[in-house]
């Protein structure tokens, strides 16, 4: 059997340099190579003729270079046009300022050209006709290796410079004629027959040149059953491994500390934070380790659930740990918290920022003696030095802003803690069980009452002034605003408007314009009597600044916060009533929909003010999402839509590995049925060691990394 570990230097063709080349695509093996999968297909079976291709639509078309040149337009553009020709018409390749591509072609050369027909009568840089604009092309050299790249399905690959289509195409077709013998089918028989799976290497040979349209569909099915295998795999190895292998702490829930707790709170919980708490308690009492994800939508009340179970690790006596991914968020909770515990004698310490060393070191010393109930802090709390006396719960916020690693380091600083994960950014139910099915998952979909509603609206650029006025007003009638930008300063390279120019600009228009003016709150308050108080943060601050324009905010000292993305996660001011986010194309869907969520907490009207001059499609579906809804599992589930789900789940994140040709949303069925699988499979082989399934053993070892999918009961 061959093997398929050697490099791919080896192989006919390639060599040291062009294998430099293939490294940059992240091909080192000839396995890699075969396991490369093509980013799109053409049908070159079936191309049309030039009389024949339809302007607005993606065509595919054979003819022949009659004649090409190149022009500059009086603002300096060059543009190259290639006529193109066949029996039955002509058509006109443009390129756009590339002059080199004329070095390219000879009049006479056959070329296959893929792109956009356009009705080109319209366009005043051209003669009357049709035309592509920037096509991909690949030129024919009447030799037998044009079968490879004609009159069939032909792949194409995602390239990097100095790589051709043609190259990669026939470099792909002599690994698999010579290499493919070398391929082990993965599934066990019974798996393939249950599932009607094609053989693995008829799969991959026919994912790269499939013989027909069904054979591929029936190829591309067994690749993806295969990825979404060992994905649930290992998770349900990691799951069993928490569930099966490891003893964790056991809690009394009853106790007089917790009844002192819900006493005094100033409100009560809503029916679906009172159902999250009791699966909560039911993880705490169990020997089990608790390793749930609480799911909520923003404001919809998951710390103070997170702070019930703190509660009750404190009175079983242990520590807990709040990690959170920012120093205001957790200078935020360390203040709230200990403000609502003043009178239960909880020890509530702050553990980020720049505290300086001899502080750091006392609050160290507290945590490693126990003299520390409560630890709130951000990755601070997972540096070397940080020692628990007792840990008994780690509660994670906005998961997705953390590492897997950061979190397994936190989880081992005690034996086996019980851990809470939240996260505001919702996944849909079915995805979440599938994606995260190692962690038990509670959603509090419910908001609490009294919030007022919130209107999103949109203004473009021109109209930015009336997004101020607004903004104003909510000022005057004593509220505050929030204005939001993605840069902290100005780039020659990007036309964003900054948040410290605009702080400048904002300050001027505010104290500018009387009738915005606030002289109910006294004189002192800002650029002059009675004017709006504007006020600048940002990340580069250090903490102590940060705190005190956040407590001044909070206090309601300051009118306007000139903010970055640094307000995005769990800042928690009741008075704001308005927000603005400048440049709003360039935040994604989820951040957008955080943002919006520090607004809307009192009973007024809120206002989210979009400014945006969207330019891609992607963008203009963001920004309609956000306008058509608040919701936050709606907003996910578009989210998902628009990103896809690589870039939406961050595999890096919770590290699980990429996934090469499988969609977890396109292929949700194929997902489930792997997932049942997967499930049965370690049900009756829980370390797989029987024969049959060695090389799903192997294929495991391979696609995660040990350390983070916890996989060493199989090592």
């Amino acid at each position: 059997m061959k093997d398929l570990s050697i490099s791919a230097r080896f192989i006919k063709g390639v060599g040291p340099s062009r294998l430099k080349l293939l490294n940059r695509l992240g091909i080192e093996t000839v396995e890699d190579l075969l396991y490369y999968m093509p980013s799109r297909y053409e049908d070159r079976s079936k191309i049309k003729p030039v009389a024949e291709v339809k302007p607005g639509s993606f065509e595919t078309i054979k003819a022949k270079v009659l004649t090409f040149g190149d022009r500059t337009t009086k603002r300096g553009m060059n543009i190259f046009k290639v006529a193109m020709g066949d029996t039955t018409g002509v058509i006109h390749a443009v390129w756009f300022n590339q002059p080199y591509m004329k070095d390219k072609f000879k009049i006479g050369q056959e070329l296959i050209l893929y792109g956009k027909v356009e009705n080109i009568n319209k366009l005043r840089y051209s003669v009357r006709g049709l035309q592509i604009n920037n096509p991909e092309y690949e030129i024919l050299t009447g030799t037998k290796d044009d079968s490879v790249h004609m009159g069939r399905i032909v792949p194409i690959y995602r390239l990097t410079e100095n790589l051709n289509q043609r190259w990669l195409r026939n470099i792909l077709n002599f690994t698999i004629t010579h290499y493919i013998d070398g391929i082990k089918d993965l599934l066990p028989y019974d798996i393939r027959r249950r599932n009607s799976l094609m053989v693995l290497k008829e799969a991959v040979r026919n994912i790269h040149f499939p013989i027909s349209e069904i054979v591929f569909e029936k190829a591309k099915h067994r690749l993806i059953f295969d990825e979404f295998l060992l994905l649930q795999v290992g998770i349900a190895l990691k799951r069993a491994k928490i569930k099966i292998d490891l003893k964790g702490l056991t809690h009394n829930i009853d106790g007089r500390l917790i009844d002192r707790f819900k006493k005094i709170l100033p409100f009560e919980f809503t029916d679906a934070q009172s159902k999250v708490i009791k699966e909560i308690e039911q993880d705490m009492k169990n020997s089990k380790p608790m390793n749930r994800l609480l799911q909520g939508d923003v404001g919809s009340g998951k710390t103070v659930v997170a702070l019930y179970a703190l509660i009750l690790t404190v009175q079983n006596g242990y520590q807990g740990a709040l990690m959170v991914p920012t120093e205001i968020l957790a200078e935020q909770h360390y203040r709230n918290i200990k403000d609502l515990l003043k009178d239960l004698s909880i020890r509530v310490v702050l553990l980020a920022g720049d505290i300086n060393a001899q502080e750091r070191a006392r609050r160290r010393h507290m945590i490693e003696t126990g003299d520390a109930d409560i630890i709130v802090g951000t990755h601070a709390l997972i540096q070397q030095g940080v020692n628990f006396k007792r840990l008994g719960l780690a509660v994670i916020d906005e998961q997705h802003k953390f590492g897997v690693m950061q979190r397994a380091i936190l989880r081992s600083k005690s034996m086996n803690p019980d851990v809470l994960i939240m996260t505001a950014t919702p996944i849909p139910r079915t995805l979440a069980l599938t994606l995260y099915g190692d962690l038990d998952i509670s959603i509090i979909d419910e908001l609490p009452p009294g919030r007022g509603e919130i209107k999103t609206l949109y203004f473009e650029e021109v109209n930015r002034e009336k997004a101020y006025l607004l903004a104003g007003e909510q000022a005057r009638l004593g509220r505050q605003v929030y204005v939001v930008y993605p840069l902290i300063e100005d780039s020659e390279k990007s036309d964003l408007r900054a948040a410290k120019n605009m702080y400048k600009e904002l300050t001027s228009f505010f104290s500018d314009t009387p009738h915005l003016s606030s002289p109910h709150r006294g004189e002192g308050k800002g650029e002059g009597v009675g004017s709006l108080k504007v006020a600048l943060l940002h990340g580069k601050m250090k903490s102590k600044e940060k705190e005190k324009i956040m407590g001044d905010f909070k206090a309601n000292k300051i009118d306007i916060l000139v903010s970055t993305i640094i307000i995005e996660v769990g800042v928690d001011v009741r008075n704001a009533s308005c927000m603005i986010i400048e440049h709003a194309e360039r935040f994604g869907l989820s951040q957008l929909h955080q943002l919006r969520g520090r607004i809307g907490r009192s009973h007024h009207i809120s206002y989210c003010v979009l400014i945006s001059d969207p330019k891609s499609e992607e963008a203009k579906r963001r920004l309609y999402a956000m306008l058509k809804t608040q919701d936050g599992f709606k907003i996910a589930e578009e989210d998902l839509e628009i990103r896809g789900p690589g870039e939406f789940f961050g595999t890096k994140q919770h590290g699980l590995p990429e996934l090469k040709i499988g969609n977890i949303v396109r292929d949700r069925e194929l997902l489930e049925i792997a997932k049942s699988e997967a499930l049965e499979l370690i049900k009756k082989d829980r370390f797989l060691r029987r024969p049959e399934n060695r090389f799903i053993r192997e294929g495991l070892m391979k696609k995660f990394k040990r350390e983070e999918l916890e996989l060493a009961s199989i090592g």
